[in-house]
């Protein structure tokens, strides 16, 4: 079953500045895929222009959140072709090969610009920025003739479209009090049978702790052997953040602080994966010795993973305390019209 909403109704509910409590699953949907499928495109004379890297950053950051809503409200509505999760993922994939690019390029100059290395590894960085500006040069050239793409057009009038006439399930009419709960808790169940928070554990009466006293040598074997597991874990965090962020005018303050948790923990891991990314481009451009060759850079990047790695632990004791499994699933159960603001 599909139903319509005409285009002036769901403008005046866009514009409320408090939340209806009969407000329904659709009407959420709505706000959430208007929010970020604008923010999707807003970028595009930015990245273009191409004077702040953080244009492209704000862009790709938007597709990633457009993709996550679909995936949460995918049960309450109905989209065309051309606005579907898979034309979000070719789209933002493009912007992504620039972006990590964009990074990379940012980390090497700020590594410059903090340390004091000798003069033949500055000029060898040097040089491998710029081997790296010239890839990424290649890479930017395709952004304009994404841009002008049948993809990227059809995307962008999809999107259009289904705003002004939003098509909908049968189960959109629900009121979204009564279906938070049931959205939320697959994902906290996801999340907490991950395999990622069982790196470098050990059982002790009873319990899983992470294992202590590690030396830097035995962090490095770890990582190279279950950094993936940790990777993925990384990307299931980054998806419960942006959905249970959808949620929060349903929650108190508690729930809020949680999800900045989830924020906190996600880019911890990205700490440890954009490492790994380095590491991957300095093999390609200098080989696996390239330690020796950027003594001062390695020494760098070895005292911060162990550092991130002792906050990474702290983080695993907590998710790892049924407990505190059990509390934050109790608390997605009771989401509350006191705090129904926009």
């Amino acid at each position: 079953m599909k139903t319509q909403s005409s285009s002036s109704t769901q403008k005046r509910k866009t514009k409320s500045s408090q939340l209806d409590a009969q407000l329904s699953l659709g009407e959420v949907a709505y706000r959430a895929i208007q929010k970020h499928s604008k923010k999707s495109t807003k970028y595009q004379d930015g990245v273009l222009a191409d004077r702040d890297p953080e244009n492209l950053h704000q862009m790709r950051v938007g597709m990633r959140r457009l993709r996550t809503a679909l995936e949460v409200f995918g049960p309450a509505i109905d989209l065309p072709e051309a606005a579907q999760s898979s034309q979000v993922t070719k789209i933002a994939k493009q912007l992504g090969k620039v972006r990590d690019l964009d990074v990379l390029q940012l980390w090497f100059q700020h590594f410059l610009s903090i340390s004091s290395t000798s003069a033949e590894e500055a000029q060898e960085i040097k040089r491998v920025l710029g081997r790296l500006n010239k890839r990424r040069q290649k890479k930017f050239a395709q952004l304009p003739k994404l841009f002008r793409s049948k993809l990227y057009r059809q995307f962008v009038v999809a999107y259009q479209d289904w705003l002004e006439k939003p098509q909908y399930q049968a189960i959109a009419m629900m009121p979204v009090l009564d279906v938070v709960p049931d959205l939320l808790l697959p994902l906290l169940s996801q999340l907490f049978l991950h395999p990622g928070w069982l790196v470098a554990t050990e059982p002790l009466e009873g319990r899983i702790y992470p294992t202590v006293g590690m030396s830097m040598e035995a962090l490095d074997q770890v990582l190279a052997q279950e950094g993936p597991d940790l990777h993925d874990l990384r990307k299931q965090m980054k998806r419960v953040r942006y959905q249970t962020e959808f949620f929060i005018p349903f929650f108190g303050k508690t729930y809020q602080t949680q999800t900045r948790g989830f924020r906190d923990l996600q880019e911890l891991l990205g700490l440890f994966q954009d490492e790994a990314v380095l590491n991957e481009f300095l093999v390609k451009e200098l080989g696996a010795s390239w330690p020796d060759q950027l003594p001062s850079l390695a020494k760098l990047l070895q005292e911060e993973r162990f550092r991130n790695w002792k906050k990474w632990q702290a983080q695993q004791l907590k998710y790892l305390d049924p407990k505190f499994r059990r509390t934050l699933s109790r608390r997605v159960m009771s989401p509350s019209l006191e705090t129904l603001t926009t």
